[in-house]
């Protein structure tokens, strides 16, 4: 009799054990979430990138680039909507960046490197300000970051 219980036992344990390993039929998971969700989307975007121009205004080390654009309140406003865009499309976000080249926007302004520097500075100090996580502001910089062949020397 025990013999007799034993083989439905293991058979209904084989039969569990394979139903466990199955795949679920339920929906698959979602891949991690785009840099663009992590930084909190367009509003947050617009608040960091408000905050960085504030920043360069106020950087002797730079300030003088943007003169003429800080001046002109389209300009300002363009170039605000444009790093808005970039970072925006950059980083998974549903922008469409449509503003220049990196290149065609800095030929013949002969930015240097130390220039180039103190702009990124003024972005790390904006994304500090709003407390962004260091992996995503190192996933931010690694995005611009191959930009700076198309902006210094140019």
């Amino acid at each position: 009799m025990i013999k007799h219980i034993r083989i439905p036992a293991l058979l209904l344990f084989v039969a569990l054990f394979f139903a466990a390993c199955k795949d679920q039929d339920g929906p698959l998971p979602q891949p991690d979430s785009t840099l663009y969700e992590r930084l909190g989307g367009i509003d947050a975007i617009a608040l960091v990138v408000d905050k960085f121009l504030a920043n360069v205004v106020a950087d002797d080390a730079i300030n003088a680039r943007f003169a003429a654009t800080v001046a002109d309140p389209f300009r300002t406003q363009l170039l605000r909507n444009n790093l808005i865009d970039q970072i925006c499309a950059g980083t998974g976000g549903p922008c469409q960046y449509k503003g220049k080249t990196m290149l065609e926007a800095h030929t013949g302004m002969n930015i240097t490197d130390a220039e180039f520097n103190a702009l990124v500075g003024d972005l790390v100090a904006a994304l500090d300000f709003y407390n962004v996580p260091q992996q995503e502001q190192d996933e931010l910089l690694a995005i611009l970051g191959p930009m700076k062949s198309d902006i210094v020397g140019q």
